[in-house]
């Protein structure tokens, strides 16, 4: 496996990876009959990703994990999102979110995911970011993100719909690489 800065070339892959992830990550909150959610999210990842392509990366970027030449999971680091910025009244707009992680089902749990946040780190830290944030609304995701990054910065009860909260993280760089 190894990680790439991806280009239009990957772009299949990366909306294959966004497709098949994002279609298991509400099957296993139960929410797999949200099939209008489902392709509102796909799209929305997918013209990020464009917009990366489009600007050159000044604004959003990603990164893919690659077996051989197939895309397998993919990271993305920009402006924070509408989640963010609502959760935390907008206390957070300033700070760049690590986001759209998402890696193939068939490939989860093997060390992909963190291998993505380790590189982005990485090359934030290069850069000279002292800061990130990022959000869970999957129950999944939220109980990886309290493992590797501790309490979050706010919780934001029934954010996604009754029962469905919403987490948000705010970590240094330096604290996870």
């Amino acid at each position: 496996m190894h990680i790439v800065e991806p280009g239009l070339s990957d772009r299949p892959g990366i909306l294959h990876v966004l497709e098949r992830s994002i279609e298991d990550a509400f099957a296993q909150e139960t929410l797999e009959h949200r099939d209008d959610e489902i392709r509102d999210l796909v799209g929305e990842k997918a013209a990020m990703y464009d917009e990366s392509l489009a600007d050159g990366g000044h604004g959003i970027r990603f990164l893919a994990a690659k077996q051989g030449q197939q895309v397998i999971g993919v990271i993305s680091y920009g402006p924070c999102g509408t989640a963010v910025r609502e959760c935390t009244g907008e206390a957070l707009a300033g700070i760049g979110e690590l986001g759209t992680l998402y890696v193939l089902p068939e490939y989860q749990n093997q060390g992909i995911g963190s291998a993505l946040i380790q590189a982005l780190l990485q090359q934030l830290a290069r850069e000279g970011v002292e800061q990130f944030c990022l959000d869970g609304g999957f129950k999944g995701s939220q109980k990886r993100w309290l493992c590797k990054f501790g309490a979050p910065y706010v919780t934001v009860p029934d954010y996604w719909g009754p029962g469905a909260d919403s987490m948000v993280w705010l970590c240094r760089v330096r604290d996870h690489i």
